[in-house]
């Protein structure tokens, strides 16, 4: 059936597609004269600044008030900074820090390096409250475990980001920080009263709001008092009463990536996940990472569809795309991208510091052997290198898996060197563990833990470094830390 054209530009005006490569196919700028809102860049569309301001320059000739967004968070998720790890610290060095006039300068700088580059729109910061310990995708995006220490930094982010004329998006709302699931991989469940939803996940989304976030990105999680049996994006109650209603959000409303199957697999496939988005009061839809023409044309067709079957009011679809206008307008870049833009580097490894915790001494651990586990990475942050070798002189760094290595092994490759071991999670690491506290009882050993942090501290180390993250600012503190840097 074909599609009534006015209502086929109203549609694609409340979607944020995504393309392969590091220029635009056609269909993707087509789409935008079109009318769709725009397009999610992802690692794989950035080469550097000189590529990046070609693609959105050439993606601005198309329409000019396109929505280009990305996800940079500074930290573990960095797009900019994909290929090396990001130059600045993540939202837990920034909280450990504890200096919420730090958090805007990071946040500022960021941002100045989004403008320089042409993109106007970054699904930052995570504002997520990290109270679940072990917490599989949030954890050293965050910003901490109290609530009003996340709260205080969730403004400070929020304004140095937008003073630099890039809208910010608070994520991930009612909050993801008391999960042990991945939204990525199935719909996380968290069960507490709307009283602890209130008291522990809310304050930094209304620190958002009273800052004057442009954004706030939808999670694809469920509680039940508020959501039921399915997740807060298809969510009436959390997106129009709690957001809108209760905290009196008036900006755009944005989806995680309908593609994740705490989204996806909820609805029955993308096309109805965005219809149940937008019917719940989302205005701007995240598809996802994998996107092509027959996608998008499928869920404009739904989307369409539904405004006939009585599933979505021409109205609310209405309602979404003129908000999606108005953060476009607010966001419109007032100069060209350039191609000279370069990070703030020596704010970043200030920062990440501020961030950094040191115990005990690095008198015995002059020219260590550097030990790296393998560490996994979350789906939100993608492959990005990380480590001390960047930073050391003279240092030799090796890559090891803790479950496959002897202490043997290490201790013949040492020879008479003491051994710095670096890590992320390593408390979660049985093998871990066990490897440090054999090396710590024969000889000098340091740890160095770059995830978040815990309370375990293995018998006999010398020296425990907690970076908070592992940027390559987190990473360069920590050699300097332990004397180890060029």
């Amino acid at each position: 059936m074909a599609i009534d054209p006015g209502l086929r530009r109203l549609a694609l005006r409340t979607l944020l597609a995504a393309f392969p490569g590091e220029s635009a196919p056609e269909w993707a700028a087509d789409l935008l004269v079109d009318g769709l809102a725009g397009h999610t860049l992802f690692g794989t569309n950035v080469a550097g600044p000189e590529q990046l301001a070609r693609l959105t320059r050439g993606l601005r000739s198309a329409r000019a008030d396109v929505l280009i967004a990305i996800d940079e968070e500074g930290g573990d998720v960095t797009r900019l900074g994909h290929r090396t790890g990001s130059p600045y610290p993540g939202n837990a060095a920034l909280g450990a820090a504890g200096d919420p006039e730090l958090t805007r300068r990071v946040y500022a700088a960021i941002g100045a390096d989004l403008a320089a580059t042409g993109i106007n729109l970054d699904l930052a910061p995570t504002v997520d409250v990290n109270t679940a310990h072990d917490n599989p995708i949030i954890g050293t995006r965050s910003f901490g475990a109290d609530p009003s220490l996340v709260a205080r930094h969730t403004g400070a982010a929020v304004t140095g980001l937008q003073s630099s004329g890039v809208a910010a998006c608070a994520k991930h709302f009612p909050g993801h920080g008391a999960t042990v699931s991945d939204s990525h991989l199935e719909l996380p469940t968290v069960d507490v009263p709307l009283s602890v939803l209130r008291s522990r996940d809310l304050p930094p989304f209304a620190a958002a709001v009273q800052a004057g976030v442009r954004a706030v990105m939808s999670a694809h999680i469920r509680v039940p008092e508020l959501t039921g049996d399915g997740p807060a994006t298809f969510s009436r109650a959390a997106l129009t009463g709690l957001l809108r209603d209760e905290l009196g959000f008036r900006g755009a409303i944005v989806t995680d990536a309908l593609e994740m199957r705490g989204a996806a697999a909820s609805a029955g496939g993308i096309p109805r996940a965005a219809v149940a988005a937008l019917a719940a009061g989302a205005d701007l839809l995240c598809i996802g990472a994998v996107v092509d023409l027959a996608l998008v044309e499928a869920i404009v067709a739904e989307i369409a569809a539904a405004t006939v079957d009585g599933r979505l009011a021409i109205g609310r679809l209405e309602d979404a795309a003129e908000r999606t206008a108005a953060l476009a307008a607010w966001s419109r870049p007032a100069a060209p991208p350039r191609q000279d833009s370069t990070p703030d580097v020596e704010l970043g490894i200030e920062a990440a510091r501020q961030g950094l915790r040191f115990e005990g001494s690095d008198d015995e651990l002059r020219k260590p052997l550097v030990v790296r586990f393998v560490a996994g990475h979350s789906i939100a942050e993608g492959r990005v290198p990380w480590g001390l070798a960047p930073h050391l002189a003279n240092v030799e760094e090796i890559e090891v898996v803790a479950a496959e290595t002897t202490v043997e092994s290490i201790t013949e490759r040492a020879g008479d060197r003491p051994i710095v071991l670096v890590g992320r999670r390593i408390h979660n690491s049985p093998a871990a563990r066990t490897l440090i506290g054999r090396l710590a009882a024969e000889r000098p050993v340091g740890v160095v833990e770059m995830g978040w942090p815990s309370s375990w501290r293995p018998a006999g180390v010398r020296a425990f470094v907690v970076t908070h993250g592992a940027s390559l600012a987190n990473s360069r503190a920590a050699a300097e830390a332990l004397g180890l840097s060029r």
